[in-house]
């Protein structure tokens, strides 16, 4: 450029000179070479012109490396192939591929994206783990949303239904029928009866009404467009829901042991019936499992539904309900995973907790591992004995490297990974141990270990909205590492297990304050386990072992006496 400068530049001169001496050309030769060269300045300020064109072009066809391309379904993401989605870095090396928002289908599109960010930013925290929901449950979900959005709070037809509700006096014509899911127990149970008493709610073309409770709309989105799930404040039932159980009037359980329902002729239908499905809940309040019972309350207008209890595994258990339930879930192992990512959207607020936490000490990790702490033991903790069982299955299940307790290990270059380790507990000794561990003593493979704990509240607090948040942004953080370890019984972990589509290693319950041998084993699935549920043939009338009907429902692996959805050939 500066060598072409100068050249115009001294022809500009030499003709500047030629003008002040009046000199006219007159030799025909070199008049030409003149005009040669002016051609030529003009030919390479055109191709000059025209690279500075084709390279802003470039620029704005292809974005910087660290760009989302969106639409209204898809994004594309570029990223470090060792960094988790959500990295703000701008690593050199990038891969692309594509974030389905919608979760293939399984969400709808008509909601405003501010409003609940959760709902369509979750996708892009998660690895994409080839689990996609069938077309028979996404329509199914498009039709219930439809229904929703006719029947839900104040629409003509619940408005309708409400006033029928409180003239005292049933009626088997009602345009709209309804499940009512009261506030009951902790944040875990909420979740898993949530998607109980939803699935629920399809199978027998319900509409599903929550009862806010004192916190269930500072924790959870709206899952349905348009029309809000959460129960109106002037619900005429409201007032009564604390003290519904099985000695209310109501109690279906109670009315079928004293044979109200022997004379239907005779025998007037009140308008509604509460259901009791609390661990608590007895032989006649199981009934509800059964074909004949559902046949009868599917005459209610109103169900108003208290449990503590992941009940979907015996819905799989009722003969009217299983064609429908094997055309929406042809992967048994799948029904919470879908129905928890429909229905669980994190309000702004947790979502802030979430990302905040992730991008700041899990997101620059090669590899994020959960370890989910639940202990049952009296006492003050943490107790040795589980501190022991942790690192006995972490490192016997290759999950964490061991440490070198003498000599420095050096580790050959570009070998070593760097591990994010994420505990949750109430307590924060086990953290502060596991932490300490591997500060201060190298691994054996070379990897750096970073253990991290966002909260330790001591003990649960249920009613309290702070406490509740953490929880569920735990939960929900867990959701996200790439393996997890989990406690038996917790429903914390079953949660979290679900959520993320990870089959976890379970932590046996210790027995004796002695740590078991062996100290965890894989789940069959990622289902959550049925604490309490009902071990009878409803057409025999008589006991049965309910899980060993059918190959897809199972005795848990952390509670015998429990049952899980599988896969249905998975090995025992």
């Amino acid at each position: 450029m500066k060598r072409f400068k100068k050249n115009l530049e001294d022809n500009h001169a030499n003709l500047s000179s030629f003008d002040t001496h009046s000199t006219v050309f007159r030799d025909p030769d070199r008049k030409l070479g003149f005009i040669s060269m002016r051609a030529m300045g003009i030919v390479v300020v055109c191709l000059m012109v025209f690279s500075v064109l084709f390279s802003v072009s470039m620029v704005l066809k292809d974005p910087p490396s660290d760009a989302v391309l969106e639409t209204s379904r898809t994004r594309v993401l570029r990223i470090n192939t060792n960094e988790a989605i959500g990295s703000e870095d701008k690593p050199s090396g990038t891969v692309e591929f594509p974030v389905d928002k919608l979760l293939h289908g399984l969400l709808a599109a008509d909601f405003d994206e501010s409003t609940c960010l959760s709902r369509y930013q979750s996708a892009s925290y998660r690895k994409e783990r080839q689990q996609k929901p069938p077309s028979s449950l996404i329509s199914r979900l498009r039709s219930y949303e439809a229904l929703h959005k006719r029947c839900g709070p104040y629409t003509e037809s619940y408005n309708k239904t409400v006033e029928q509700l409180k003239s005292g006096h049933h009626t088997s014509t009602s345009d709209c029928n309804y499940v009512v899911w009261i506030s009951f127990s902790g944040l875990g149970n909420r979740i898993l009866t949530l998607a109980s008493a939803f699935l629920y709610a399809l199978l027998t073309n319900r509409v599903l009404l929550v009862d806010p409770g004192v916190d269930m709309t500072d924790l959870f989105c709206e899952p349905f467009p348009e029309v809000s799930w959460f129960l109106p404040a002037d619900f005429p039932l409201k007032s009564q829901f604390a003290s519904l159980d099985q000695k209310s009037p109501s109690c279906y359980g109670k009315m079928l042991k004293h044979n109200s329902f022997a004379n239907q002729d005779n025998f007037k239908l009140p308008p509604y019936l509460y259901v009791h499905l609390v661990h608590d809940y007895d032989f006649h309040d199981k009934l509800f499992f059964c074909d004949q019972d559902q046949a009868l309350l599917q005459k209610m207008p109103w169900l108003i539904m208290k449990t503590d209890n992941y009940f979907i595994p015996s819905l799989f258990l009722i003969p009217s309900f299983e064609h429908e339930l094997s055309n929406l879930f042809p992967n048994k192992d799948l029904v919470f995973h879908f129905l928890g990512r429909y229905l669980v959207h994190p309000t702004n607020k947790v979502w802030g907790l979430i990302t905040r936490y992730y991008k700041s000490y899990l997101a620059n990790a090669d590899e994020r591992i959960g370890i989910q702490i639940r202990v049952f033991d009296i006492g003050t903790g943490p107790f040795q004995h589980v501190l022991d069982q942790i690192l006995a299955c972490a490192i016997k299940e290759s999950l964490l490297p061991e440490i070198k307790n003498k000599e420095v290990i050096i580790s050959p270059s570009g070998t070593s990974k760097s591990k994010a380790v994420l505990m949750t507990s109430l307590s924060s000794g086990y953290f502060e141990k596991i932490r300490d561990m591997y500060w201060e003593h190298p691994t054996v493979t070379g990897d750096m270990i970073g253990i991290y704990q966002p909260s330790h509240e001591e003990y649960q607090q249920t009613h309290k909205q702070t406490h509740n948040q953490k929880a569920l942004a735990e939960m929900y953080l867990l959701s996200l590492t790439d393996v997890l370890i989990t406690s038996s019984w917790s429903t914390f972990g079953y949660v979290a297990q679900s959520l993320g589509g990870l089959r976890p290693w379970i932590l046996y319950k210790p027995e004796n304050q002695t740590a078991p041998d062996p100290p965890c084993r894989r789940a069959m699935s990622m289902e959550p386990c049925f604490h309490a549920p009902p071990f009878y043939d409803c057409k025999a009338k008589k006991g049965i072992d309910t899980g060993a009907l059918v190959p897809h429902v199972r005795h848990c692996e952390d509670m015998s006496w429990g049952l899980k959805l599988v896969n249905g050939h998975d090995k025992m």
